[in-house]
């Protein structure tokens, strides 16, 4: 029997909304077998995998990051879908693989920008795009060239994708790590509402590109 439902939802930082309505649930969805877990990235993305979603024969949960409505971006005005459980290059990279889920795309693209130009540090940025099915193959491909991983998402590390993913490489790409992967999460906290508070929860660009740091200088690296 087909379920072929798509439901949307917003996740994410809202500014003073609190755990009400700010979390990052999408570890959850994709605990559960038979659900398919898009979360997109970019205009273009969103409307390709949105068709996509609504196609399907599967059961969708389809998550859109609130700070990623004010994007602006090309889009076709006629018919297109991207296929579900292919991700994408964003930037092409030699050093450091980040993968990064949703709004973590436009904050590693900042990353990249700054360790472009005051290390030379040169990342390759993927998105997932669609967290389940996830493209593991080319996931596993980047961190074979670049033996270093970064996994940026907006939910919190215990039991998210950037374990599961790390679990990935872990086990059928450990031999082509240059040294530990880092992972970028939430703190171990429930989701302020105060907005000073807020700054120091969410993480941002600086978290990725201290990692990014660490990774190719050394773990006892300090920024200045």
């Amino acid at each position: 029997m087909n379920v072929p439902l798509t439901i949307r939802g917003i996740i994410g930082r809202g500014g003073g909304q609190g755990a009400q309505h700010s979390q990052s649930l999408q570890s959850i969805f994709i605990h559960f077998p038979g659900l398919k877990v898009v979360m997109p990235a970019s205009p273009y993305d969103a409307k390709g995998l949105l068709i996509a979603s609504i196609e399907d024969n599967n059961p969708v949960i389809f998550l859109e990051h609130r700070l990623l409505y004010d994007q602006k971006g090309s889009v076709p005005g006629g018919y297109y879908k991207l296929p579900l459980g292919k991700g994408k290059i964003v930037k092409r990279g030699k050093d450091v693989t980040v993968v990064a889920i949703s709004i973590m795309v436009e904050e590693a693209k900042k990353a990249a920008l700054k360790l472009q130009q005051e290390d030379g540090i040169d990342l390759e940025i993927i998105d997932p795009r669609c967290l389940k099915p996830l493209d593991d193959e080319l996931i596993s491909s980047s961190v074979k060239k670049t033996g270093r991983l970064i996994v940026a998402d907006t939910a919190w590390r215990a039991c998210g994708l950037g374990a599961e993913i790390s679990a990935l490489i872990a086990e059928f790409g450990y031999q082509n790590l240059k040294a530990p992967i880092k992972r970028i999460g939430l703190p171990e906290a429930p989701t302020p509402t105060s907005s000073v508070l807020e700054s120091a929860y969410y993480p941002t660009a600086k978290e990725i590109i201290q990692a990014a740091r660490e990774l190719v200088y050394g773990k006892n690296y300090v920024s200045l």
